[in-house]
């Protein structure tokens, strides 16, 4: 490998796959090339930083308890290391159906970033080394390596970026401002220049973080406590209950904002870098500052904020619901109107972040540019928010960019297969206007992309990647069969009237037991007690078998309209067609096309502007060219 170096670099040493960046992206990306067995470099300002919770010290939550799941099912640590660090978990939405259900967990973030670290020391395949990437190494449009900014160069075939939010990182805080990577590290202003030199499209974010403040200063007793669950919760589908009942359950706390708070707020307004103007970059709007709400909802009159430990051996309290760019001494002084609050001590201020992102419509499903071949991006600067988020890229990206060197087929998702493929296909389809959340409401097949079976979904497909070891293929292939055993045994077992009468249940004729649940007055815990089978049912068997049963006609109508997304994601479009040229197509549509370069019929569909007539055109397009230029058998179509 040659290419040119710029004055006082060197080649230091050669990989095969280099990494920049060692937040959640960063760890599951080199992680899951590592166990590709390509040879992996995870470069990152501060190893002691990796997998660093700068903002809230919980994972899980709405929608993102599914890409947690499905980063285990694929093999990833997020998971595994959640379950291993918890100090509290619960399920969220337990009166809702299970569409919506999600697991959340309070985090040990000291240990979780200790342990991510050791894990990944361990990791064969695997190096980590200090270093700020600079600039990439590019040769005829295609990544040759990475230079540092003190001159040492990496040469390889890949490169992941994971910078977050270091990239070009500045923090507000009322008047003051500092180039500064999230909690006190530094920033990485380098690359995120680099990348504008390269005529890529950027964008700039803007987020916060709430104060931590100190434990032993709070009156816990003016606050509601926010107790875990005892029942047998866990992310991992390797987590054992035995391992569960180790963990300790440490309570949160709830209190609330008065009308006192937001005055102080309404009165120093102007001092918020946010309304002053100083602050440039776009925030989230599903995820207002606290100053933003009082605005915002200026009817409210009080606002919830959870008391969240961050740690079991840490003094500090993360204060969830009140992220904030104001002067420290407004924050301490709002925060004392607030029940419990009264004589609280600050630790960390709270502060707004903004960086240097990516437009994500520039790369392809697999997180690869689309111009420059081994380059790929996750995270952060793809334009998301959020650590399940970063870590689920992180994991796809890894595993495309070995793949791309093992002559593998690189993974792709779709929307009907996970959330994973929602996620992606919203960034490169739809781009980003403002941090990207993943929320339930953009799944179109919700009820197929459940928590509890992303391990049916994916596992397999990892399985194929050879990314999963004997222990998971284990569990889950006796898994998998007890689903099936116990689902033709309730198919089978029919009940006569008189069973059914015993049992509460009022009907003319008999039922099968799959058909009972199906019932909404019947559960399955029912079912169990007077019907068990032959052998104990795991806990993730019994929910999986009930959700399947109870809800199968909805799951069947589901099935139908992915076979229709199918038909449509099966209908390729040319990467060099040239859509300017296409009669028919409103100009709009024939611009947006020819920018994003979708790979099938159903993908164009979803871009912004494109109209259901102009996908009309473009079938009948592709059709007359496939009359036009039949292809002949043994061609590759």
């Amino acid at each position: 490998m040659s290419f040119k170096l710029a004055e006082n670099e060197y080649i230091a040493e050669t990989y095969q796959v280099i990494v920049v960046g060692g937040g959640h992206a960063g760890c599951e990306a080199a992680a899951a090339a590592a166990r590709l067995g390509v040879n992996t470099l995870l470069l990152t300002l501060n190893p002691e930083s990796i997998a660093l919770l700068p903002c809230n010290p919980s994972i899980g939550g709405a929608a993102k308890s599914v890409l947690v799941r499905e980063i285990d099912a694929m093999g990833g640590i997020m998971a595994r290391l959640a379950d291993e660090t918890q100090i509290q978990i619960r399920m969220l939405n337990t009166g809702k159906g299970p569409a919506v259900q999600a697991l959340r967990a309070q985090i040990d973030k000291p240990y979780y970033s200790r342990r991510m670290h050791h894990l990944l020391e361990s990791t064969p395949n695997l190096s980590i080394r200090a270093g700020e990437g600079a600039r990439l190494i590019i040769e005829n449009n295609k990544v040759c390596g990475v230079a540092t900014a003190v001159g040492a160069v990496f040469a390889c075939d890949a490169v992941i970026l994971t910078c977050g939010t270091y990239l070009n990182g500045l923090i507000h805080i009322g008047g003051f401002s500092q180039r500064s990577g999230p909690s006190g590290y530094p920033a990485a202003p380098l690359m995120g220049d680099y990348l504008r030199s390269l005529g890529l499209e950027m964008g700039r974010f803007k987020t916060g973080t709430p104060a931590r403040v100190d434990k032993n200063t709070i009156d816990f007793d003016k606050t509601e406590v926010q107790p875990g669950s005892k029942e047998f919760l866990a992310f991992s589908y390797l987590t054992k209950e035995e391992t569960f009942r180790t963990r300790p359950s440490v309570p949160c706390y709830l209190s609330y904002t008065n009308e006192q708070t937001h005055q102080i707020i309404r009165d120093n307004l102007h001092r918020s870098p946010l309304y002053s103007g100083r602050i440039e970059g776009i925030g989230p709007r599903y995820c207002p500052s606290l100053e933003d709400k009082v605005v915002r909802f200026a009817d409210r009159t009080a606002h919830q904020l959870f008391l969240e430990p961050e740690g079991l051996n840490s003094r500090e309290i993360y204060v969830q619901g009140m992220s904030s760019s104001l002067p420290e001494e407004v924050q301490a002084a709002f925060m004392h109107t607030i029940p419990g609050l009264e004589r609280v001590k600050i630790i960390r201020p709270a502060y707004a972040i903004e960086y240097d992102c990516l437009q994500p419509t520039q790369l392809k499903a697999t997180l690869e540019h689309k111009e420059i071949k081994g380059f790929f991006s996750a995270g952060q600067l793809n334009g998301t928010s959020g650590y399940e988020e970063a870590a689920a890229q992180g994991l796809l990206a890894g595993i495309n960019a070995a793949a791309s060197l093992l002559d593998k087929e690189q993974l792709t998702f779709t929307r009907a297969d996970s959330y994973i493929g929602v996620m992606v296909d919203d960034l490169v389809t739809k781009g980003v206007s403002e941090p990207y959340r993943l929320f339930t409401s953009l799944a179109e097949y919700r009820l197929l992309l459940r928590q509890d079976n992303a391990d049916t979904r994916l596992t397999e497909i990892a399985n194929s990647y050879g990314l999963i070891d004997e222990e998971r293929r284990r569990a889950y292939y006796e898994k998998k069969e007890a689903i099936e055993k116990e689902s033709r045994r309730l198919r089978d077992f029919r009940l006569n009237s008189s069973a059914l009468q015993a049992l509460g249940i009022d009907a003319k004729s008999g039922l099968t037991l799959a058909e009972l649940l199906r019932r909404p007055e019947a559960n399955y815990e029912q079912v169990l007690q007077h019907y068990p089978p032959d052998s104990q049912l795991s806990s993730q068997v019994k929910e999986s078998i009930e959700i399947t049963l109870k809800y199968e006609g909805y799951i069947q109508k589901q099935l139908k309209q992915v076979e229709r997304f199918k038909n449509l994601e099966k209908k390729k479009l040319p990467a060099d067609l040239d859509y300017l040229n296409i009669k028919g197509l409103s100009n709009e549509s024939a611009q947006k096309l020819a920018r994003f370069k979708p790979d099938n019929i159903g993908q164009a569909s979803r871009i912004t502007g494109v109209s259901p007539a102009d996908i009309n055109v473009l079938l009948i397009y592709i059709e007359q060219h496939r009359r036009m230029f039949p292809v002949k058998q043994g061609d590759k179509q």
